[in-house]
């Protein structure tokens, strides 16, 4: 029997669809759709200026991330106790030492310095780091911020906001200013810790709860629930879990999990956001930096989509082990978002992979990356690496489309990367009243 040839399908057919690009056409204009579409970074540990200290910034905070101290200590002799107890220009100073000036920045760490130092015009290959803590020291932040955002093409960005941390807590009290460029998250990491320890944080604030997590206390953390979320205005809430994580499971944690986190953010139309794959301080002599990473049993996601269909998950999951059971459980469940390359992912080669099996599988239909950026400054290099990872694999996936017999026109590679960059994540934390708008 003779094969059937494939059709070949004339895109003038599609109503509106515009002209189909040429093969040649197609890297040059992702690339430039990519570069000027503008992003929502959907989650990082950056803060608006009225956050005082909880907002980093400038050179001294970049060098001293904890990404670069654990690559500093598999270069330098120095011992760690010796490290923490210099002041922070001094760390800095030695890790410039060691990995700019002794050593080639060929990591993704140091190559994003490089990148931050160029865009501002400052020198990558100095001696010592003189000119530019003289540059960050004389920016005023207002400015710098949107400095910043403009250069990395970020329009808004979500903050990690802790409301049992006193810090924290001091700010939104003595009434935080609404940034439009910052969005606020409920992380929930301190309450869901072991119970000995958050009960007394709440009770701090006039919330009566007990050491036994009662159906009373159960109550109480819902109230302080409803009091942040009116104070904070959150778009979702969020936690990070460990790669043991259960659900459900018969601990404190897992009925907190149960009877107070999912009812409330059902309550709010809150999406809840789930990061999984942490294993705490394996390391601890390199404190932040002491973290690792395990995989985790997915059956948590599977169980908490099925069974609380009327809950929005976010999810992100730390071993790259993970990664194609998390596309399986998406095509399964539509209340699931997968989101971003969190971490030790977070390397072009490993987000490529992750990111082309999830076109593969999911379509557009999941948020690519976010910068998960603790110093303002790496917003401009996670993101330019962003774009250039992207156009390698969106290239890559419109030549196929077009071999297959479907022209690609620039309105669709638009609207695709408006709805990874953008519109994904602002229908999955809109409201009921904004979807019906947005429909």
């Amino acid at each position: 029997m003779e094969a059937t040839p494939f059709r070949q399908f004339d895109s003038s057919d599609r109503p509106g669809a515009g002209n189909p690009l040429r093969g040649d056409q197609i890297e040059s204009t992702v690339k430039d759709v990519l570069d000027s579409a503008p992003c929502i970074d959907v989650h990082t540990h950056l803060y608006p200026p009225g956050f005082g200290r909880l907002g980093l910034w400038g050179i001294d905070e970049l060098l001293t991330y904890h990404y670069l101290e654990a690559e500093f200590f598999r270069f330098s002799a120095i011992s760690h106790e010796e490290y923490w107890s210099l002041s922070q220009e001094k760390r800095a100073d030695a890790i410039w030492q060691a990995l700019f000036v002794e050593n080639s920045p060929v990591s993704e760490a140091t190559r994003g310095i490089v990148a931050v130092l160029k865009a501002f015009d400052l020198p990558t290959d100095s001696l010592d780091l003189t000119e530019a803590r003289d540059f960050f020291r004389t920016q005023p932040l207002d400015i710098h911020i949107r400095n910043v955002l403009r250069m990395a093409g970020v329009t808004t960005v979500v903050m990690t906001n802790d409301p049992l941390d006193p810090e924290e807590v001091s700010v939104w009290m003595n009434g935080a200013e609404n940034d439009g460029q910052f969005q606020s998250v409920v992380r929930l990491d301190r309450l869901l810790r072991e119970w000995s320890e958050p009960w007394q944080r709440l009770a701090s604030q006039g919330y009566q709860v007990g050491d036994r997590a009662s159906a009373a206390s159960i109550k109480e953390i819902r109230r302080f629930f409803s009091d942040w979320c009116e104070r904070m205005q959150p778009v979702y809430m969020a936690v990070s879990l460990p790669d043991t994580f259960q659900f459900p499971d018969g601990s404190v944690r897992g009925r907190i999990f149960r009877e107070a986190v999912l009812p409330s953010c059902r309550e709010f139309n809150l999406p809840l956001s789930l990061m999984i794959g942490v294993r705490c301080q394996v390391n601890p002599k390199l404190r932040l930096a002491g973290d690792g990473v395990g995989r985790a049993d997915l059956r948590a996601i599977e169980n908490l989509c099925r069974d609380f269909p009327d809950n929005r998950f976010l999810v992100s999951v730390l071993s790259r082990e993970n990664q194609h059971e998390l596309c399986v459980y998406a095509r399964k469940f539509n209340n699931l978002m997968p989101f971003g390359c969190w971490w030790f992912l977070n390397n072009p080669s490993i987000v490529e992979e992750i990111t082309r099996e999830r076109l593969e599988m999911l379509g557009t239909s999941f948020i690519p990356q976010h910068s998960d950026a603790r110093v303002l400054e790496q917003l401009i290099y996670k993101w330019r690496n962003t774009r250039r990872t992207l156009a390698h694999i969106l290239t890559k996936t419109y030549h196929l489309v077009s071999a297959d017999g479907r022209g690609v026109t620039r309105r669709e590679i638009e609207n695709d990367v408006h709805r990874l960059f953008r519109s994904n994540f602002e229908a999955w934390t809109a409201t009921r009243d904004q979807k019906a708008t947005m429909s």
